[in-house]
């Protein structure tokens, strides 16, 4: 049994941040507590937990998001009450979500300066070259290498980060909160982003920097507060943890058989894809997939595994190829022919192209198998009521309830949300585009044990993920893209990552 500590042992600098007793609860579901939470001047303070465990509650209530029913904040040693997020702001709290929220179509400096745009001589006109200026200046102090004058859509998005902190240090921010900042970042942004966190502390400004990838954590962060079912279980220095005693803080339990083993007995090729060449860059791709059998699929940011898969799903137009679909040739141009032929497509952003949020997830499991299910004409909600929960229950979501919006859930639960669709969808070969990116390691392993699971129903399943670990733990081969075009076909039992990234990255390299 691995030993709680409390915030009260975080010593060695003053004190920015003290929550103390803060509960919330929504309806029957309490989201946390009675938690206390104590952040550091001039640290970065991790906050790690499952999907579900109260971290974003917490935030939001520390954003003026949110009212606790319970407990108190206190910000430089002063009480504040956050009623509202622009009282949060002048108390010197920023976030930073996970989906970023800027103006595309305006500049660096006018992001930066939005909703507090410098007035210029005349009325109703700005200031754009003192705006220019400040912003300069600021990224100059912090050593930041972005143009002010750059119109946004034209950035990358380590750049666009690198704006959100801009965005809180104009607003004299002391506490900035970064919400799973590297989910959408290449290895390189972030690494840069990590040396501009790094830059922050040294200024002496306070990071809670919130992020499923413990690897981060562990060369990031000062402390650790980890939060299990809306409570705080642990908090203390980073230096008295390492990987495995921040998973079992989080789960309540070790995680020893993290990729659970397979015992699938591998059929016959179900899916050949032959010179598949698409209109978004991809070139001459061929390989196959039996039934039963987990392939990868490992490549840089950039290097074509999504185009892969949108070509294979009828979003792009392929331009020349063929996939032949259980030694049949379907013609496939759209997604509806492909969801016809029993393809499923889980694509890498769930919130933006998966799923309908604000909407029931009965509505979202079947919305694209009314026809299958007698329902084509005439919604029947008591049948599609039963059939949703039937089809839960077998791979254990976690909701209210079939009428629950699915922005209600866990990014976990979510996750099987669409992994439901498909199974009412009785489909054949199944797309995972990074399925296990935003949810906690207790939702991965979930996630694996249902690829297990349906690997086992004798489907074939093509897995893309950023996350070399995670491919060699659960494929039984990998397939590595690089620039378009398929440039391995690797064993993972008989191949090193190093192998696999040097293929994915020997151009580059050369």
């Amino acid at each position: 049994m691995i030993a709680t500590t409390t915030n009260n042992q975080l010593s060695g600098a003053e004190t920015s941040l003290r929550m103390r007793g803060i509960s919330k609860q929504f309806g029957p579901v309490r989201a946390l507590s009675d938690v206390s939470f104590t952040v550091r001047r001039g640290t970065v303070h991790a906050l790690v937990g499952e999907n579900g465990a109260g971290k974003s509650t917490l935030m939001k209530i520390l954003a003026g998001v949110y009212q606790p029913e319970t407990g108190t904040i206190e910000i430089n040693g002063k009480v504040q009450k956050l009623a509202k997020p622009s009282e949060a702001l002048a108390a010197g709290i920023s976030m930073i979500y996970q989906e970023l929220d800027l103006a595309e179509h305006l500049t660096v400096a006018e992001n930066v300066f939005l909703g507090m745009e410098l007035p210029g001589r005349l009325p109703f006109i700005m200031d754009h070259k003192k705006m220019i200026e400040r912003t300069a200046e600021i990224a100059q102090r912090f050593n930041f290498k972005i143009d002010p004058t750059t119109v946004v859509e034209e950035l990358a998005m380590g750049d666009c980060q690198v704006i959100e902190i801009l965005k809180a240090l104009m607003r004299k921010a002391s506490i900035i909160v970064m919400d799973e900042p590297t989910s959408s970042l290449s290895e390189t942004e972030a690494v840069m982003l990590f040396k501009l966190v790094k830059a922050l502390r040294r200024q002496g400004l306070s990071i809670i920097y919130i992020s499923h990838r413990l690897e981060e954590i562990v060369g990031l962060a000062d402390d650790v507060s980890v939060l299990r079912d809306g409570r705080m279980v642990h908090s203390g220095p980073m230096a008295n943890l390492d990987i495995p005693k921040i998973v079992h803080h989080m789960v309540g339990r070790e995680l020893k058989d993290f990729f659970p083993a397979r015992t699938v007995n591998i059929g016959q090729t179900l899916v050949r894809v032959r010179n598949l060449s698409s209109q978004n860059g991809i070139e001459d791709i061929s390989f196959d997939i039996r039934k039963g059998e987990i392939v990868g699929m490992a490549g840089l940011v950039g290097a074509g595994r999504t185009q892969v898969a949108q070509a294979l799903f009828g979003i792009d137009r392929k331009t020349s190829g063929t996939i032949e679909l259980d030694e049949c040739r379907p013609e496939i141009n759209s997604p509806t022919d492909a969801i016809a032929n029993h393809i499923a497509f889980l694509t890498e952003d769930r919130k933006r192209t998966g799923l309908c949020l604000e909407l029931p997830c009965s509505w979202n499991v079947t919305l694209p198998n009314l026809a299958a299910i007698g329902m084509k004409n005439i919604i029947k909600p008591g049948l599609e009521s039963k059939i949703v929960t039937d089809i839960a229950s077998r791979i254990s979501i976690k909701w209210l309830g079939p009428q629950a919006p699915v922005d209600s859930l866990s990014g976990g639960n979510q996750q099987k949300i669409l992994i439901a669709r498909w199974l009412l969808a009785e489909s054949k070969f199944m797309i995972f585009d990074e399925p296990t990116r935003g949810i906690d390691v207790g939702a991965k392993k979930e996630v694996y044990s249902l690829l297990n699971e349906l690997a086992e129903e004798g489907k074939a399943i093509l897995f893309i993920s950023s996350e070399l670990p995670e491919l060699f733990g659960i494929a039984d081969r990998i397939l590595v893209m690089r620039r378009g075009r398929l440039v391995g076909d690797v064993n993972p039992k008989e191949t090193t990552q190093e192998e696999v990234m040097h293929l994915a990255a020997v151009e580059a390299a050369q």
